[in-house]
């Protein structure tokens, strides 16, 4: 390890970074930094940037030269198509539109059991998706929005989302994340995601989107601009990670619901660069309605989420929470449901096994509803359903 220095000049004040190994003594250190640079076996003078705020200017770093402006200072956005990302560990694939990540399930994204959370899980997904924009070479300055999109003032707002989990990545898997985008009507774009370890091949979870676009300025949604379009739908691709023939509905939950949980307040920190509260956020305040006997001896295998309005930092935001296991045992729900259910605990059933015993192994099944609090009405943020399976005793794929 060499020591490098550098100095950063602005107009009131000068700071001064340095990095030094242990094996190199004091007066080494001094030597180099009233003179020059020593980076990958050749010396540099010390950069200077003049402000933090100026629009453009030019520096060399480690032998390349880079053009920073005021705000792509350190981002660097790409203004062609790329195929290959080094630093995120990603590549373009399917035929040059679709994109692939390589992840390593760090250890602030895995809970109590070592595996990664659903809340990372869905943060992985935001991200994959915002890397393969980048990589394209359509990405302007806002939250995923192409240029476009940013001319005529539009951002993407997600309108349905679903996530199948058969398996969670434990710390420090390395797991492969591939997402693509196809069209959705005419004025949506539909995006999918497959996750699988790259050690075995094995599909961990599955993910498709509906998203549509919205005014900044109005919050209106609105329809996709023809020059947005030409920028999109080559990019398009017919494949679906998620195959729904009919979408099953979400009933709208009221006061009556078994689970309450009120005066749910956005921080500031739940904001998104669209400044409305992230969506990753409303899962979250949804799970902490479940039992904390579900929550402990269950893991989630699937959780729909169907959009209705933003929610800002302002609003005051109430959980709902109805379980549908009592709807099961009052034979309450659709008959081909419960022809399904039969058919499979048959087998159980036969074998000894016993009817409570097979219900105790079915899926949980809740319906969920934030809403904001209202004076005269409460106005609906998102409707979900969750389904929920036995916590898996050992770790699946091992030899």
């Amino acid at each position: 390890m060499r020591t490098m220095a550098a100095t950063f000049s602005y107009p009131a004040s000068t700071y001064f970074v340095r990095c030094c190994s242990m094996r190199e003594n004091h007066d080494q250190v001094n030597h180099q930094m009233n003179s020059s640079i020593r980076t990958n076996g050749s010396f540099r003078s010390p950069v200077k940037v003049e402000s933090l705020s100026q629009t453009a200017s030019t520096i060399t770093t480690l032998g390349q030269a880079v053009t920073i402006g005021e705000n792509g200072l350190r981002q660097n956005i790409p203004t062609k198509k790329q195929l290959v990302d080094p630093h995120r560990q990603g590549l373009i694939i399917e035929g040059g539109v679709g994109y692939r990540q390589t992840v390593v399930i760090r250890s602030y994204e895995v809970g109590a059991d070592k595996t990664a959370t659903l809340e990372s899980i869905l943060n992985l997904l935001q991200e994959t998706a915002l890397n393969h924009v980048w990589m394209s070479g359509l990405l302007s300055d806002g939250f995923g929005a192409t240029h476009g999109m940013v001319r005529n003032n539009l951002i993407w707002v997600v309108s349905r989302m679903q996530v199948l989990i058969d398996y969670y990545p434990i710390w420090g898997e390395v797991v492969e994340i591939d997402t693509w985008v196809g069209a959705s009507g005419k004025n949506g774009m539909r995006r999918d995601w497959l996750i699988r370890s790259q050690a075995t091949g094995h599909i961990f979870a599955r993910a498709t989107s509906t998203w549509v676009m919205m005014n900044r300025k109005t919050r209106r949604l609105s329809k996709m601009p023809e020059e947005v379009r030409a920028e999109v739908s080559p990019w398009f691709i017919e494949k679906q990670a998620i195959k729904e023939d009919v979408q099953e509905k979400i009933v709208k939950l009221d006061k009556e619901a078994k689970y309450m949980n009120s005066d749910l307040k956005p921080k500031r920190s739940d904001l998104d660069m669209n400044q409305h509260v992230n969506n990753v956020k409303y899962v979250r305040w949804m799970l902490e309605t479940i039992p904390d006997q579900i929550l402990e001896e269950h893991q989630l295998s699937g959780i729909t989420l169907e959009y209705r309005r933003e929610c800002g930092s302002s609003d005051i935001v109430q959980s709902l929470c109805e379980p549908e296991e009592d709807e099961i045992l009052h034979g309450v729900v659709e008959p081909d449901y419960c022809t399904n259910l039969l058919n499979g605990l048959s087998s159980d059933i036969i074998n000894g096994s016993g009817v409570l015993t097979c219900l105790e192994k079915r899926p949980l099944r809740y319906t969920h509803l934030l809403q904001t609090k209202g004076e005269k009405q409460n106005d609906e943020i998102v409707r979900g359903r969750t389904t929920w399976k036995r916590k898996i005793s050992t770790m699946p794929f091992s030899t």
